[in-house]
């Protein structure tokens, strides 16, 4: 921290950048974070931008916003509201000031502030112009925030133009600007923005340069100004020992897919379709052929599983990555490899829907197809990871399942994860378990007669007595040839049957398979600290953090409640039904309209009640915690009043 200012400690902080889809809100986000996580503070981030290109500039559909949540302790959430908005234009003001909490810091970008642009985001008169009051025709005014108006544009021009770029390009270093002010304001360390920016732009100096200056300026006008009279501290978050790095899920789940073909011995093999919010996904595993991956970017959906079933049955570990549009288009393959008993894990990063709803928002109402999104009985294996570094473990445990047990299994992801980051330790390789393929080798039927001579035979649908899961047998093993393919096969030999009970056998040996996962699952945690808690929170995915943080929230306040979340919904693990039956009130936070709801109400008969939002946003903590009071209330006979929970120390000090 600099000398000769105030500076105010505080445990934890939200700041929200917004402006244009071109604005570059998203690096700008990107590197405060990469500066929060070298800094050592734990963090949670919530990039948030539309779905076109280039949506229409200076409306309210074009803005693009990057939140991050950055404590010195523990967190779980990008933060319900922010404490910091800075804001590139009118358009970025209004679509974010809804979501501010009184008391708000605002820092805007006054050069935008034209009549055309305040026409483009329904503002009749400029809200700057009456910071005290309600701005004559705005929605709404300003005076309950701290507001810092500052010409972020024209300060970033006048400080690049001794490298000659033309005004335009020379405007849209006003990113860098913003956000070395913002490292000032909260004692960001530099030197890795400055080393990106090096690297980012080595090819064109000027470009390099100017970017470097900006930031350097926004830094120094931070220091120098007596606009910001105080800076803030965040100290960094303890953790425990190990070598960390800033994640997003879908980074993290491209690496546990390669750490499962390591683990397995097995090659690589992604055939999938580019599609919002997985893309990221192809991209990043096409990088590691060293690793053997193999990508194979496919002409559409049906192509990329099939691709992969094809691998599957090759010997590789197949993937294929989409979102919920392109599950419906993959449905009829992944039934093939339900009957084919093949290896395959499907990845599914949900977002809003149904058709192709809302493409860069977040959301999983996916479940139910996972379930049964299928013609016929095809029951398949679904794994949910809680956060975006977990999405590594996901993925490792989706691949245990699928090689383990001879199953598609569904990876269900969504767009929170996929695109939001928190520090994440790199496992030791000594951790991570071993998969065995365990393919087959030899001959592994004999006659009845005992005869093991001459007339035995290879039989690709005869059972693991442990697993039920039949024999791997890759193509070219001398004496292995078999036949498969999607008509029913019969017990054993696997010839095609129509027979009727050896049809009914098939199918329910098939759900007896994936039933079986169930015996390898450790006991789930039930995160009850008092032992009292009547009322029980139950969720899955992305809705951790949330549910974790309301439940924070009802016990900071000195209220009892339990907690469970599921990685395993299908099969569900073995006590589940029990930990159920333990709480008078169950309580079950969804981003959808009450999947997870229905599943535990039709299997264990709990009357589970819904919490569900679909907005295409997390869900709220506060709000969480106000559902779980209430259950509470009824549960206990009690008026539950959250009120007691203290205020966060940005509040006070802002």
């Amino acid at each position: 921290m600099q000398q000769g200012k105030q500076v105010k400690q505080l445990d934890r902080v939200i700041i929200r950048f917004a402006g244009d889809s071109g604005d570059g809100m998203q690096l700008t986000g990107d590197r405060f974070t990469q500066e929060s996580a070298v800094f050592g503070n734990d963090l949670v981030t919530l990039p948030n931008f539309p779905a076109e290109i280039r949506a229409p500039q200076g409306t309210l559909p074009g803005v693009s916003s990057f939140q991050v949540h950055f404590a010195d302790h523990d967190i779980l959430t990008a933060g319900d509201a922010p404490d910091v908005l800075v804001a590139m234009n009118p358009a970025a003001l209004r679509a974010n000031l809804g979501d501010l909490p009184k008391g708000a810091t605002i820092i805007v970008d006054t050069h935008d502030f034209t009549a055309r642009n305040l026409a483009k985001a329904g503002y009749d008169a400029n809200p700057l112009d009456a910071l005290g009051d309600a701005a004559p025709g705005a929605p709404g005014g300003l005076s309950e925030f701290a507001v810092h108006p500052v010409d972020l544009t024209g300060m970033t021009v006048e400080a690049v133009k001794e490298f000659g770029l033309s005004r335009k390009d020379a405007a849209r270093a006003k990113n860098m600007f913003a956000l070395g002010l913002l490292s000032w304001l909260y004692g960001r360390p530099t030197e890795s923005t400055i080393a990106f920016l090096e690297k980012r732009f080595a090819k064109v100096a000027d470009i390099r340069d100017a970017n470097i200056a900006a930031f350097k300026a926004g830094w120094n006008f931070g220091e120098t100004t007596e606009t910001f009279a105080v800076q803030y501290e965040v100290k960094p978050a303890p953790m425990a020992p190990g070598t960390y790095r800033n994640i997003t899920g879908n980074l993290a789940l491209a690496y546990g897919l390669i750490a499962g073909g390591v683990q397995s011995g097995l090659p690589v093999f992604l055939g999938s379709y580019p599609i919002t919010p997985a893309s990221d996904i192809l991209h990043e595993l096409s990088k590691h052929k060293s690793f053997g991956v193999t990508t194979f970017q496919a002409e559409d959906e049906i192509a990329g599983v099939g691709a992969a079933i094809g691998a599957s049955f090759a010997g590789a570990l197949g993937v294929t990555t989409t979102s919920g549009p392109g599950i419906a288009l993959k449905s009829e393959a992944i039934g093939l490899a339900v009957m084919t008993e093949l290896p395959l894990l499907v990845v599914d990063v949900q977002r809003g829907g149904p058709s192709t709803g809302l493409p860069t928002k977040t959301e999983q109402a996916d479940l139910l197809q996972a379930m049964f999104g299928r013609n016929g009985e095809a029951p398949v294996p679904i794994v949910a990871p809680q956060s975006p570094g977990d999405c590594f473990d996901a993925a490792l445990e989706a691949a245990r399942i699928a090689v383990t047990y001879r199953t598609p299994v569904m990876l269900l992801s969504d767009g929170y994860l996929a695109n939001g980051s928190e520090p994440w330790r790199i496992p030791e390789l000594a951790d991570l378990p071993t998969i065995d393929p365990a393919f087959a080798t030899e001959l592994n039927h004999r006659p009845e007669t005992g005869d093991s001579g001459d007339d035995a035979e290879f039989w690709p649908y005869l059972r693991d007595e442990e697993t039920l899961a039949r024999p791997w047998a890759v193509p070219g093993t001398p004496g292995l040839e078999h036949r498969i393919g999607g008509l029913e096969k019969a017990d054993g030999h696997g010839n095609i049957s129509y027979d009727p009970a050896n049809h009914d056998l098939m199918v329910r040996t098939r759900q007896a398979k994936v039933d079986r996962i169930a015996e390898s699952l450790p006991p789930l945690v039930v995160d009850d600290p008092s032992g009292e808690a009547r009322v029980l929170v139950i969720g899955w995915g992305s809705t951790y953090g949330p549910i974790g943080a309301g439940v924070r929230r009802v016990r900071k306040a000195g209220y009892h409640v339990a907690q469970v979340h599921l990685r395993h919904l299908n099969p569900f693990p073995k006590d589940l039904g029990d930990i159920l039956a333990r709480y008078d009130k169950v309580l079950v936070p969804e981003m959808n309209l009450g999947q997870l709801s229905m599943l535990l109400r039709a299997r264990y008969l709990v009357d589970a009640i819904g919490y569900n939002q679909v907005r295409g946003l997390p869900l709220k903590a506060v709000e969480v915690a106000e559902a779980i009071g209430e259950l509470v209330s009824q549960a206990e006979g009690i008026q539950v009043d959250l009120s007691t929970e203290s205020t966060p120390s940005t509040e006070k000090a802002l």
